[in-house]
């Protein structure tokens, strides 16, 4: 390993209210970025050295923090020999997460964790792309018992050991070929909330909804928790406008109190939600619990702002939740998010990833995909969100056919961005920036 580069990378989806919500009303969806390099030759088809790309998921202010987090992370990486971090990515993962002064910023959580999942998970996508397969194939065609020894066990042996780890992996295997074929053939079930970012009119979600269902989703996602009577008003508008049978999931982003989300949900329940969606803070596994009990037969799903394996834990095995969306890149990247899927399968959880932000999409198909594979071997009751934005500032962007995520065949976790997308909105002297700057400057002249 010879260089890490940065890079604070920031899109204007703010202007066209694309990902606005209860809790975040003007996004603009940003990538504090990275490229790993070495000294080694590439594979064939990809000349230049082996690189391995990365990126931590914000929302704008505050990119730069965490561009400068994964920076502090430079001296662990400076000199490693690929051989060995390809033979264990772990290594790398022990060594950022053990890091003493670093860790106390956490520990296992925030801006520092995110940064440690941001290289955590460059370092999956070279290690993939030397190996010529795309990381779910990577992973699912690993051996049990690497797998389990690269997964983060600490403090959650008391819901899951190693030794049940490996029989859950080792079941998985079994039919794993023809999952395989299946997956390449179909893809894997997705979901779209295009269709419900709260600033969008009434006419717009509909015909957004509409165009879903057209497309083949058999569900959609519509933000909620700010003013009731929009809520019922805009989600009763989405019903008319898909039928009965297409499922409608809601969230909240963690607006209402544990009591004020039981009401809410029993005022929205006339629509049929298929599951309410971090309906209060993200930390609180007991009042996820209490919302549970009250709203069924509406589900609880959380997960996105989930730090950690530890906290994932708790959610997973205490009957607090039906539904776990784990984060690419709020975690600790491949290795922590190995642990929560284990987690997961141990209690019959379904996993339905979060997406939609940069590059999240990308990411996350590919953990659903090894958990289908090799894992899991089901995907009932599971869907992967998708957005349908910004994709095309990948190299590998992700693929939808009617309402499916089509497997990636390419090499690697996904991650890499275009030399001209970063070199256009690097912020802030990116040539959008610049010239946004001047066009305000002329503007207030």
């Amino acid at each position: 390993m010879i260089a890490v580069d940065t890079v604070d990378v920031r899109f204007p989806t703010s202007r066209y209210l694309d990902g606005s919500d209860a809790m975040n009303p003007d996004p603009d969806y940003s990538a504090a970025y990275l490229v790993l390099r070495t000294d080694e030759s590439g594979p064939p088809d990809s000349p230049g050295p082996l690189t391995g790309h990365g990126f931590a998921f914000t929302i704008g202010r505050g990119n730069d923090v965490q561009v400068a987090a994964i920076d502090a992370l430079r001296p662990h990486l400076i000199g490693r020999r690929v051989e060995e971090l390809c033979a264990d990515p772990g290594s790398v993962y022990r060594d950022l997460t053990g890091d003493s002064q670093l860790r106390w910023l956490g520990p296992d959580k925030g801006v520092i964790h995110m940064a440690v999942g941001a290289v955590v998970n460059a370092v999956w996508d070279l290690v993939s792309r030397r190996a010529g397969l795309p990381l779910w194939r990577f992973l699912a065609e690993a051996e049990p018992e690497w797998l389990v020894a690269q997964a983060d066990f600490r403090h959650i042996t008391d819901a899951l050991t190693p030794d049940a780890a490996l029989e859950l992996l080792r079941r998985g295997r079994r039919g794993a070929a023809e999952r395989t074929a299946l997956l390449l053939e179909r893809g894997y079930p997705a979901y779209t909330t295009s269709p419900g970012w709260l600033g969008y009119s009434d006419e717009k979600l509909i015909d957004l909804a509409r165009r879903a269902v057209a497309d083949g989703f058999r569900q959609i996602k519509l933000k909620v928790g700010a003013d009731p009577t929009d809520d019922i008003r805009r989600l009763r508008a989405a019903r008319a406008a898909v039928g009965p049978d297409i499922r409608i999931a809601v969230d909240a982003n963690q607006r209402w109190e544990a009591g004020e989300a039981i009401q809410r949900v029993r005022e929205l329940a006339e629509f049929d939600p298929h599951w309410i969606e971090e309906p209060t803070h993200p930390d609180d596994v007991l009042a996820h619990a209490a919302i549970r009990a009250a709203v069924a037969p509406v589900r609880v799903a959380c997960g996105e702002h989930t730090p950690n394996r530890v906290l994932a834990k708790q959610f997973i095995t205490s009957g607090a939740i039906d539904i776990f969306q784990v984060d690419a890149a709020r975690v600790g990247g491949v290795n922590e998010n190995l642990a929560i899927l284990l987690l997961a399968a141990s209690r019959n959880i379904p996993v339905c990833p979060h997406a939609g932000g940069v590059g999240l999409c990308e990411l996350v198909q590919h953990l659903s995909m090894f958990d289908f594979v090799a894992l899991s071997g089901t995907t009932r009751d599971r869907v992967i969100e998708y957005v349908d934005h910004l994709h095309e500032h990948f190299v590998d962007p992700v693929r939808i056919r009617d309402g499916h995520y089509l497997a990636p065949r390419e090499p690697g976790f996904s991650a890499r961005m275009s030399t001209e997308s970063l070199e256009t909105h690097r912020y802030p002297d990116g040539a959008f920036w610049r010239a946004d700057r001047a066009a305000h400057e002329e503007e207030t002249a």
